[in-house]
């Protein structure tokens, strides 16, 4: 990558000078609070989103503390109803949904397209005071007297005029949803228009790809979430018999226009961390990743089909027999974009050099543990066995195998490698190497164990159980605390680098990547100069070694 002289112009110059590192360039609160940089804004949501992580982990580990014996062990069932609805809602709709989109790629995308900021810095902005206002009344709603619903919020226990607080936490997550249209239609008309000089679509970086599709469900399903929640609420306060069958309603309607939406919430939350992914497992075994367009297609493939399937949720519902061999046979196909990612990801491992640092640990945990999450999802596809599994406790491993060791691994391996850019600070590569195996270890026991019992016929959600699940129970939990102790190392090791951590170089990785071409931390503008493009992402064979390897570690495995 090459750049030329143009000259740096723009709204940052209104906001500090653009020619100085991002977090300096202006100080005070003011200046956050009302910044228009795009990576100040992702810093915000990344604060914002880890609160809700921590809340809704919390709530985690309650409710796993709770049934590690039978019978009530700290609270009672109603509490406990509350417990795993709240770490649901806050989970899904406060933390995985905007988490890597709003956090890493408000702060990544642009810079790996060569512009200076996103197309909209002002609907940027406010798309995050937002989503605030939407957690504000989430959170009235659990100060209110919290939800028990679980966090699909089925109807008609949801309509009912007793539980204003359901509405309010519903309300919430329908403002939430304008957060999510914003950020979307940013990302596509950024990617559109903003893109630097000889970035190609066949040259964008498939974190950007990730987002784009991303970006596209998020613009094209969330309304439909807005549309149910404005009639669950029309239904409340008009009386109208829409989804309350005591009003002549259907219950099952808002079950498909749930989960017509939040089938497509999946791979909002999944495409994210398979993008990032991609850019670790690029970066550390030094070579082009194997069938990029494949894998940038496979990314547009899951954001058409999974607008297809949301009604194998529903197999147990009373659809026809057509209507439910066809959600199946759907479901089978939407796992061949996800096999081809696995298949090109594991083809750059080979041979590859690889460098095990602490990113990429996450990036090969993601791998078994999704491939894990995948293949557990054909059986629920399966008309047959689903019946069997369906509300099972296999359903919330399968789950949380897609989601935690999807999702969540991919964020918090993002984090680890971009850190050193978001910060100029290097962490501690043998303390996180530690929380990571917790992590792992801890995951897995938590939830290996629950595939077990829902093969044997245990019901998700319930308070109490019967003898033969008790050992289960207790590994499960035992491996929840596990898995919270690698959590707190983890944000140690992040948190610590910032305040004691070494100077980063600015291409810490030796990545070919083109936002390790700009300073570490950028400079508010992205680039003193316009930068122009003359090679791929990917193209290691074509960067200079001055580009690959400033500051580059001595052990590290090099080409």
């Amino acid at each position: 990558m090459s750049a030329v002289d143009v000259p740096v112009t723009g709204h940052a110059n209104d906001h500090g000078d653009p020619h100085v590192n991002y977090l300096k360039a202006k100080s005070g609160i003011g200046s956050w609070l009302y910044t228009l940089d795009h990576k100040r804004i992702g810093i915000l949501y990344l604060a914002m989103v880890s609160l809700a992580f921590l809340a809704g982990g919390i709530f985690a580990l309650l409710l796993r503390f709770e049934l590690f014996t039978r019978g009530k062990t700290i609270v009672d069932a109603e509490t406990y109803n509350r417990f795993f609805t709240l770490h649901g809602a806050i989970m899904v709709f406060l933390f995985i949904i905007p988490s890597v989109p709003a956090a890493l790629g408000n702060f990544c995308l642009p810079i790996m397209l060569g512009a200076k900021d996103v197309a909209f810095p002002r609907l940027n902005m406010w798309s995050f005071y937002i989503y605030l206002i939407g957690a504000g009344i989430s959170l009235y709603s659990i100060i209110n007297g919290a939800v028990d619903t679980g966090w699909t919020f089925y109807t008609p226990y949801s309509a009912s005029p007793t539980k204003n607080y359901v509405w309010a936490m519903t309300f919430g997550v329908f403002v939430l949803g304008f957060s999510s249209i914003l950020t979307g239609l940013n990302f596509l008309v950024t990617t559109h228009t903003m893109r630097a000089p000889g970035v190609t679509w066949r040259r964008l970086p498939l974190f950007v790809w990730g987002m784009y599709a991303t970006a596209i469900i998020q613009v094209l399903a969330t309304p439909v979430l807005a549309i149910t929640v404005l009639l669950l609420g029309m239904e409340r306060v008009f009386g109208l018999g829409v989804f309350d069958p005591r009003l002549g309603g259907d219950p099952v309607l808002f079950q498909h226009f749930f989960w017509f939406y939040s089938h497509p919430a999946v791979y909002i939350m999944i495409v994210p961390g398979m993008a990032i992914v991609s850019e670790i497992i690029a970066t550390f075994t030094r070579r082009a990743i194997v069938g990029y367009f494949a894998i940038a297609m496979s990314s547009l493939s899951l954001a058409l089909l999974g607008f297809l399937v949301w009604g194998h949720h529903m197999f147990t519902a009373g659809m026809s027999e057509f209507s439910t061999m066809l959600f199946s046979a759907l479901t089978f196909l939407v796992a061949i974009p996800s096999g081809v990612k696995v298949f090109n990801w594991t083809t750059t491992l080979y041979k590859g050099d690889v460098w095990l640092t602490t990113p990429m640990l996450y990036a090969l945990s993601f791998i078994f543990l999704f491939s894990i999450g995948g293949l557990t999802g054909l059986f629920l596809g399966s008309l047959s066995v689903d019946i069997h599994l369906h509300d099972t406790y296999y359903v919330v491993a399968h789950f949380h195998y897609v989601m935690m060791g999807g999702t969540v691994m991919g964020f918090i391996g993002g984090l680890f490698y971009w850190w050193p850019k978001i910060t100029g600070k290097l962490y501690n590569e043998s303390i996180a190497k530690v929380g990571w195996f917790l992590v792992f270890v801890g995951f897995n026991v938590t939830f290996i164990s629950q595939f077990i019992m829902g093969s044997r016929g245990m019901p998700r959600r319930y308070y109490d159980y019967l003898p033969q699940f008790e050992p289960f129970h207790k590994a499960s939990t035992i491996g929840s605390w596990i898995l919270g102790l690698g959590m707190l190392i983890e944000a140690y090791a992040l948190l610590s680098a910032v305040f004691s951590g070494k100077k980063s170089p600015p291409n810490p990785w030796g990545s070919a990547g083109y936002e390790w071409n700009t300073a570490t931390p950028p400079v508010l503008a992205n680039f003193v100069e316009t930068p122009v493009i003359t090679r791929g992402p990917y193209d290691y064979h074509l960067a200079t070694p001055e580009e690959l390897f400033d500051g580059f570690p001595e052990d590290a495995p090099k080409k």
